[in-house]
């Protein structure tokens, strides 16, 4: 790589480089954060920080519209087990899962939190977007 240094009196001000030399420098820096990044979630993953989740699963969650039941199986709970967690029956929350009901906030959140999940995870798809577009300021 060959650098030509401007100076300002003593002092250096600029390098110029090769542009291609400088396109090599932009790619090894990408890289070198990618690897900080990996090894930053490596970590925490080592702590139990973070959590992983089969790829099986996160298909599953991408191609369902109600993700409620797949997060409750993943996490090994039966209905009832869930339910009794929440403090709701176990028909109320057969209900939510099949979505013929939609679940107050605050049931939503405590099942959420059951889950050790947030709310955006176990709410409908149809719901997120309902949301988004409510929030979205009109322009």
């Amino acid at each position: 790589m060959s650098v030509q240094i401007i100076k300002d009196g003593s002092k250096p001000v600029y390098a110029v480089l090769p542009y291609n030399d400088y396109l090599q420098l932009l790619e090894e820096i990408e890289d070198a954060r990618d690897i900080q990044m990996a090894e930053e979630i490596s970590a925490r993953i080592e702590r139990g920080e973070e959590e992983t989740i089969p790829a099986d699963v996160v298909w599953e969650l991408i191609d369902s519209e109600r993700p409620l039941r797949i997060w409750r199986e993943y996490r090994g709970l039966t209905q009832e087990a869930l339910a009794n967690r929440v403090g709701i029956s176990k028909s109320y929350l057969s209900q939510i899962e099949s979505g013929h009901r939609s679940g107050s906030a605050n049931v939503l959140r405590r099942i959420a939190q059951a889950l050790n999940l947030s709310l955006d995870d176990i709410m409908p798809t149809s719901e997120v977007q309902l949301l988004e577009d409510a929030e979205r300021p009109n322009l």
